[in-house]
């Protein structure tokens, strides 16, 4: 059985524990596989503070295991990016506390649940535990984050699908051959001015009110929360983001750039270059998962 978790607390500010969890470099881990062995997913995470700013408020939390043998298991993960307001440390500890929640939660009421020897009959389905945990979250961040708020987009994926739970402006897409399709509805007021035909998309990247959410965690106590369920692409990219990266480069940019990696850690480390070169305003946080087609 090979686990691997990552947790990330912004380019600048790693967590105390961070030196405990090994290895974070997930090309440490690759490899070739043997002729014919089964392949699994794989994962990458990259991330770059916003032109002119001096924190990055994002928070990325990676957690996947896979297993070979007689009785293998499927893979699975669970997969999180979370974007706190403001510019200082007060919107670090939103989203810090927001994806460790989270993970906490899920790894506790699903993931240690796929590891038992006998299957579990849950009395809740995933998609109602990834609600309650991200509501459970949203209680944290009331109660912990001195009245700031937290964007949280997730992925929790076992065996042929995934499943989704989303509040706020952070992004999730999936792309598979020549496709690239976002999941995940902005919960922002320029989102709203856009599907009542107020204005179109592309004044929606540079309206005064743009950063203006009227759903995030931490805002109120019964948080909304968007829940999907999508069967995971073969040869094909999951991809959760931060507003800096969608905000900055557009699906085009980001399919192109997923055609040229097939390595979910140097697809990362590009469309944040990428984002940065183009001179990005906000935090740019990304994470890729990699399904392979067998």
């Amino acid at each position: 059985m090979e686990v691997i978790r990552r947790f990330f607390a912004g380019p600048d500010q790693p967590p105390p524990d961070q030196a405990a969890t090994a290895p974070l470099d997930p090309r440490r881990v690759s490899g070739e596989k043997p002729a014919g062995a089964r392949r699994h997913i794989s994962s990458g995470a990259a991330q770059a503070k916003g032109k002119g700013r001096t924190t990055n408020n994002d928070a990325l939390f990676l957690l996947s295991g896979t297993s070979d043998g007689n009785d293998d298991l499927p893979d699975f993960g669970l997969f999180c990016i979370a974007d706190g307001d403001g510019e200082d440390a007060a919107g670090l500890k939103a989203s810090t506390l927001a994806v460790r929640s989270l993970g906490r939660n899920i790894a506790q009421g699903a993931i240690l649940d796929f590891l038992e020897p006998e299957p579990v009959t849950h009395t809740r389905s995933l998609q109602e535990m990834m609600r309650l945990a991200i509501q459970q979250a949203n209680r944290e961040v009331r109660a912990q984050a001195e009245g700031r708020a937290t964007t949280l987009t997730s992925a929790l994926v076992f065996d042929q699908q995934m499943i989704l739970g989303h509040v706020g402006d952070s992004r999730a897409y999936i792309l598979s051959g020549d496709e690239i399709r976002q999941i995940t509805r902005d919960h922002s007021l320029v989102q709203e001015l856009v599907e009542t035909g107020t204005i179109d998309a592309k004044e929606a990247l540079a309206h005064p009110q743009r950063d203006v959410l009227w759903n995030a965690m931490g805002k109120a106590i019964d948080v909304k929360v968007d829940i999907h369920v999508e069967a995971i692409p073969r040869d094909g990219f999951l991809l959760l983001c931060s507003d800096g990266l969608w905000s900055t480069l557009d699906e085009e940019e980001m399919r192109a750039e997923a055609a040229q990696h097939s390595s979910p850690q140097a697809y990362c480390e590009a469309l944040v270059q990428k984002a940065e070169q183009a001179g990005a305003g906000a935090d740019v946080s990304v994470v890729a998962v990699y399904f392979p087609e067998n």
